[in-house]
């Protein structure tokens, strides 16, 4: 994310959600975000576009590790103590695709999902793994 542990970008202005309405939280337990603010916010640091609320389970957290990315293991360097079904996290938006189109998407909450979302996955397919109904 950043060289230093300690470095944080400037947080940006308020953001949409993929409903146009405001960007409502993640989830603050465990923190996330890429500005760990408990929004899936992003910014021109955000290379990877954190912008996808989820509510990840086993299997994605598995197919998660099967691709590079182990989000179950602590990493306390980063104050990251890892993830475990049932937690919200702002997953990369093409990460959440990905694990779409292999049967493994977690559940989305649509008004914590930055609009920027759109620019790499469809709304259609959002909607068709929504927790949050509204």
């Amino acid at each position: 994310m950043f060289d230093n542990p300690n470095e944080k970008p400037q947080k940006p202005e308020k953001q949409l959600n993929v409903l146009g309405t405001d960007l409502e939280v993640c989830g603050t337990d465990p923190l996330t975000g890429f500005y760990r603010d408990g929004c899936c916010n992003t910014g021109p640091h955000d290379a990877g576009a954190h912008t996808v609320c989820v509510v990840v389970t086993d299997e994605f957290l598995q197919f998660s590790m099967s691709k590079g990315n182990d989000l179950s293991t602590p990493i306390p360097q980063y104050g990251f103590d890892g993830l475990k079904d049932g937690d919200a996290w702002c997953l990369v938006a093409l990460r959440w695709e990905e694990a779409r189109m292999a049967g493994a998407a977690p559940r989305v909450k649509l008004r914590a999902t930055n609009i920027k979302t759109l620019e790499y996955v469809d709304l259609a397919d959002l909607k068709e793994h929504q927790i949050d109904l509204n």
